[in-house]
């Protein structure tokens, strides 16, 4: 009981700085991040990799990479003549590696080794679809988890502090001046301010990456519904380049 009224005694007498000192006393960002100690740099190495994971995204996740225009012309032509052969050496070309050739070509290779043939297509596109779907999801992982242990590591960081501190009080007897607990508290509150800092934009991030996703996908489907209509009632096993003439003005290289 007499160490706690020492303790209140000791906060009581130290008396605030004003206004006008404390705007001369303005701490840079860098002495804030710096004052986060060994747990504040991890979070900010982890802001790092969440900047480098949006870049990303923002490149990958749009439709002329998931679905590039020359592919989806190169493939209407192929399917408009019942090619699917041709479909699907296209699909299995590495320069056309993409969202959509990844699921024409499955949904095309699973109906040619199945006896139900084009029957078969359209849930073939569909579980192709699904897998590709998933996958993109799963690329986006990396900032869920980082949104999710940036305000752990901040609580952790306060939790650090805070025992320092009251190591520094015991230390000192009760008696321990105001300045010789700052360190720790600010280490305590800079470490959740850093981790709140990361989270926030990480979760606001991963949730606009989902639901682009979505959007993408549903116009990707669409277009592969098109694709798939031209082979109804097609004979995908024997199906080859002399299925059909080619549409006027429409080819792969086109």
């Amino acid at each position: 009981m007499i160490m706690h009224q020492q303790v209140l005694v000791t906060i009581a007498g130290a008396s605030p700085a004003p206004l006008h000192t404390l705007g001369r006393q303005g701490v840079s960002v860098l002495e804030i991040m710096l004052a986060g100690g060994t747990i504040g740099f991890i979070i900010i190495l982890l802001s790092v990799v969440a900047m480098a994971l949006v870049v990303m995204h923002m490149l990958q996740i749009r439709e002329s990479t998931l679905a590039p225009g020359e592919s989806v012309d190169a493939l209407h032509e192929f399917l408009a003549r019942g090619d699917t052969e041709g479909a699907v050496r296209y699909c299995e070309d590495d320069d056309n590696n993409s969202f959509l050739t990844r699921v024409i070509g499955a949904g095309l290779l699973r109906c040619r080794r199945s006896p139900f043939g084009a029957l078969e297509l359209k849930g073939a596109l569909e579980e192709a679809g699904q897998e590709q779907v998933a996958r993109l999801y799963r690329s986006t992982d990396g900032l869920g988890l980082i949104a999710a242990i940036a305000p752990m590591l901040g609580l952790l960081g306060t939790v650090v502090g805070m025992v320092g501190a009251f190591d520094t009080l015991s230390a000192a007897e009760g008696f321990a001046r105001p300045d010789q607990l700052a360190g720790d508290i600010s280490k305590a509150l800079v470490t959740t301010l850093m981790g709140l800092t990361l989270a926030i934009p990480c979760m606001a991030a991963f949730t606009y990456f989902r639901n682009r996703i979505d959007s993408l996908a549903s116009s990707i489907a669409q277009q592969v519904d098109e694709m798939a209509a031209h082979l109804e009632g097609a004979d995908v096993h024997n199906a080859s380049t002399s299925a059909r003439p080619a549409a006027p003005g429409r080819g792969p290289g086109a």
